[in-house]
């Protein structure tokens, strides 16, 4: 695969693509497991008309941001919060940064934005972020939570319903739920996570999204008239628990990456323990590549690699982000050497 380039402006992935360019502000709130497709929702909306003015919050459970760099070109403002989850330690984070938005938006540093859209962790309980602007009075006056867009993954999202107390908390809180890769379904499979959704949630709408492809007006009208501080919409509100076993760590490699050695690790690693290979994202500097290689695996599933036409900014260091559940961290950096050398490159 490595040797077919169908076009000058096309790479060893296929085609590379190009980088996208008095009253309370609303406040849209994008959560949904880990790999649902959050972060390419937020990429479509801000292309689109309805999505112009609009200041991005990115919070991302890992030490190293991959979300928030595909984004970053896509809107004039984002902010992204440290590591861990808005529901946990960083609510007081996600105060600050709404501050500093409104702030520097009054000083002029950063351009003039209508909207806040708040894309979270996959890991968060929304429940505590909606109680942020009703118990927060400066925040209160000053923003509303106008949606709620929870985001269910097809392929996966049925079984994470089961054993994740998050991801159910998601589905309840919820304006629109937002069913996601139904192409790689099976029909059946998406009528039960339906049937499954609306048990949860009677009162959400349901959708459904390919690729991020969806109504923009879905993310910036609650279609409910409801006030999302009423009691129904607050009934989580202590902070979550993560459940056990889910650690988050980054491999990075200064030196570019054989693909072919990549792809076998990760090949075995989702055959042997891919129910808890909860996410991994993230960018490859592999040999032959001009731009970045984007790099999405969800448990057994492995998103098709994707080429960038450039870097999102100066670093070409490989980084990917590991969400897993009992696996150790050591374990997987001894599985990439060892493929690595078996395969004629440097461990």
């Amino acid at each position: 695969m490595l040797d077919l380039f169908p076009s000058r402006d096309a790479g060893p992935f296929g085609r590379r693509l190009k980088r996208a360019r008095g009253a309370r502000i609303p406040v849209t709130v994008v959560t949904g497991f880990l790999g649902a497709g959050k972060t390419t929702l937020v990429r479509r909306f801000l292309a689109t008309p309805e999505g112009a003015g609009t200041a991005v919050v990115i919070n991302e459970f890992g030490s190293v941001g991959i979300d928030d760099a595909l984004v970053r070109g896509s809107s004039d403002e984002v902010t992204l919060l440290g590591n861990g989850c808005l529901c946990c330690n960083t609510r007081s984070d996600l105060q600050v940064a709404l501050r500093n938005l409104v702030a520097e938006r009054a000083q002029g540093t950063v351009p003039q934005f209508q909207r806040i859209l708040i894309e979270t962790s996959g890991l968060a309980d929304p429940g505590p972020i909606l109680q942020t602007f009703a118990t927060d009075r400066a925040l209160g006056a000053e923003f509303h939570a106008e949606v709620v867009v929870t985001m269910v993954d097809a392929a996966t999202g049925l079984d994470t319903l089961e054993w994740s107390a998050e991801a159910r908390k998601q589905a309840i809180l919820a304006d629109r739920l937002v069913i996601s890769k139904t192409d790689l379904a099976k029909r059946r499979s998406v009528e039960r996570l339906t049937a499954r959704l609306r048990a949860l949630n009677p009162h959400a709408t349901i959708h459904t999204a390919v690729d991020g492809d969806l109504d923009p007006r879905c993310l910036v009208e609650s279609g409910t008239g409801e006030d999302l501080r009423s009691p129904r919409r607050s009934g989580f509100v202590a902070e979550a628990e993560h459940s056990d076993g889910i650690a988050s760590f980054v491999l990075t490699d200064d030196a570019p990456v054989p693909w072919d050695a990549f792809a076998r690790s990760m090949e075995t690693l989702i055959a042997l323990r891919g129910p808890d290979l909860l996410r991994v994202k993230g960018f490859l500097n592999v040999t032959g590549c001009r731009g970045p290689v984007v790099v999405h695996v969800v448990q057994h599933l492995a998103h098709p690699p994707v080429e960038l036409a450039a870097w999102p900014d100066k670093d070409h260091v490989s980084r990917l982000v590991f969400i897993t559940r009992n696996i150790p961290e050591r374990q997987v950096r001894d599985l990439m050497g060892a493929v690595r050398a078996l395969a004629g490159g440097s461990s």
